[in-house]
């Protein structure tokens, strides 16, 4: 059995042990509820104070939880809430599409799957929860780092990597498809990911009229796109997934769009 590392145990006993008694701590109250010797405490609570869990009041030195952890408990819950905000208006856009249905959220330079749910036939489907998908080729991820400026710097900065002869990977001619995804409310991705399969997706948006998220579909060309024309998504899918993601907005608090 793998062995627990020692400095991280210590570290989150420190962090509950600072939310759950009072709302200052000296080092010497730290140290002895923890049965630990000043000098480790000390050291452990400078690396926290490093890292933004743990704050030193300057005239009392005692310490406090940190804003980082408020910023990730905040992450944490907006996620959550995304996904139950969603859950009725996913289902109701598969039935409506006839296609399978994404929640993505940003994370670690790409697309995190928070919610899936499934084309509503009889065919073997995959759930995909917990999946990544690039910022840069997928309808999803566009969207993303269309509406989202620290989505649009990592898409920048991340390597755009070219999965078929359609990825746009330049650039410029990648800022000239935010651009359009902003001007129309919608992305588009048509074989630029995976051959054969194309996805549209929008923007979800909170309470602060902040980017949280975004909803798309995801199906064969011949299903999304018009029989006349294979580069052109059927008006009334996008229409159905702006619709998608204009109501989990208003969930949200973010009011219309």
């Amino acid at each position: 059995m793998a062995r627990n590392i020692q400095s991280l145990e210590r570290a989150a006993a420190m962090l509950r042990l600072l939310a759950g008694g009072e709302r200052r701590l000296g080092l010497s109250d730290i140290a002895s509820s923890l049965g630990l010797a000043k000098g480790t405490a000390h050291g452990i609570l400078r690396t926290l104070q490093q890292e933004g869990f743990v704050e030193q009041d300057d005239a009392s030195g005692r310490y406090q939880l940190g804003a980082e952890l408020l910023r990730l408990g905040t992450t944490y819950l907006d996620v959550h809430e995304l996904r139950a905000r969603a859950l009725v208006w996913a289902d109701d856009l598969a039935r409506s599409s006839g296609e399978s249905v994404y929640l993505g959220v940003l994370h670690q330079q790409g697309v995190l799957i928070v919610h899936h749910v499934f084309r509503p036939d009889d065919s073997r489907q995959v759930l995909e929860i917990g999946a990544m998908q690039p910022l840069h080729s997928t309808a999803l991820g566009k969207v993303l780092s269309a509406y989202d400026p620290v989505a649009h710097s990592e898409a920048l900065e991340a390597d755009r990597k070219a999965f078929t002869d359609r990825t746009v990977c330049e650039p410029e001619d990648f800022e000239h498809i935010l651009d359009v995804t902003r001007a129309r409310g919608y992305a588009a991705d048509v074989e630029e990911t995976w051959e054969g399969v194309a996805s549209i997706a929008a923007p979800i948006h909170d309470r602060r009229r902040m980017p949280v998220g975004s909803v798309g579909i995801t199906g064969a060309v011949e299903r999304l796109c018009r029989p006349d024309d294979e580069a052109a998504l059927r008006p009334e899918l996008i229409a159905a997934v702006r619709d998608c993601a204009r109501a989990v907005s208003r969930d949200l608090g973010a009011g219309r769009f």
